[in-house]
């Protein structure tokens, strides 16, 4: 399998937080989406892959490159939550900037963009609201050739219409399974709908990398009475959580924890729900 992006043991430590030894991969021609509540390191991570942060520890490998060279960073485009430009300019004067930047700029591929997006050309950044402003952060990131796309809480603080057209558009840049794309959310439903994978930092380390199908289709949450959960293999459970008189246990497997205790109730779990139990849950 290919990588466009391979994080290895990537640390930050601050006086009140630690980024401890980060690792996951982004295959070619897939999304992976980075998730964890606020605070639990997903922008320090993004930060520390885009060599925004001195990194303490770790190697970051970006389309096959260790090192964040101009022509490595041409194949990038990145998009954070907020205004990524200064608010007087408008997308024309956008334009005329990014084409001395990137030997790469697509300037009809930016005002197609501009235009599909409903996005005046001549009006000052100020005077767009917030989903127009990432509308525009995802035109630009678009129109330079980029092979990898990283987004942080891309998507965060939108209304669900332009949040789906945002997610349709990133669905369409992987098509051809040479463009990748890494992205950060809280928004797990947007995540369920087109990340291949999930990547889980909680307290600054990574709880789980594993296949998006893999969860929704395999994980399960068990729920059951103090009798029944005292019954349950220890090795069954990963984490659990008391819930008035119901204990509610996340399992790995749900049809072979089905046939195995054919009385109990066992219903799908939402990435939501294991992000949850994880985090408020008990282990051991």
């Amino acid at each position: 399998m290919e990588y466009a992006l391979t994080v290895s043991g990537l640390t930050k430590a601050y006086p009140d937080f630690i980024l401890d030894h980060v690792s996951f991969s982004v295959p070619k021609g897939s999304v992976v989406g980075l998730i964890g509540e606020n605070g639990a390191g997903k922008s320090t991570t993004v930060h520390g892959i885009l060599g925004l942060i001195q990194r303490d520890a770790g190697h970051v490998s970006i389309l096959g490159e260790e090192k964040l060279d101009d022509r490595t960073k041409e194949q990038i485009g990145a998009v954070f939550d907020g205004s990524n430009y200064p608010e007087i300019l408008s997308p024309r004067k956008i334009n005329g900037i990014m084409k001395k930047i990137y030997h790469s700029w697509e300037e009809q591929t930016y005002f197609r963009l501009l235009k599909q997006f409903s996005l005046p050309s001549d009006k000052q950044i100020r005077q767009f609201s917030k989903g127009m402003k990432m509308k525009l952060a995802i035109s630009a990131a678009l129109s330079h050739d980029s092979r990898l796309l990283i987004l942080d809480e891309a998507t965060s603080g939108l209304d669900p219409i332009i949040r789906d057209d945002i997610l349709d558009m990133l669905l369409e840049f992987v098509q051809d399974e040479e463009h990748s794309i890494l992205i950060s959310s809280h928004i797990t439903s947007d995540l369920e709908k087109i990340a291949d994978y999930i990547v889980f930092i909680h307290e600054g380390k990574v709880v789980f990398s594993k296949a998006k199908d893999e969860l929704t289709e395999q994980y399960g949450i068990l729920k059951c009475g103090a009798a029944q959960f005292d019954a349950l293999d220890r090795s069954e459970r990963i984490v659990w959580r008391k819930r008035d008189y119901e204990w509610q246990v996340l399992v790995a497997d749900r049809h072979t924890m089905q046939k195995k205790y054919p009385r109990a109730m066992i219903v799908p779990a939402t990435i939501d729900e294991i992000m949850l139990l994880y985090i408020k849950g008990e282990k051991g």
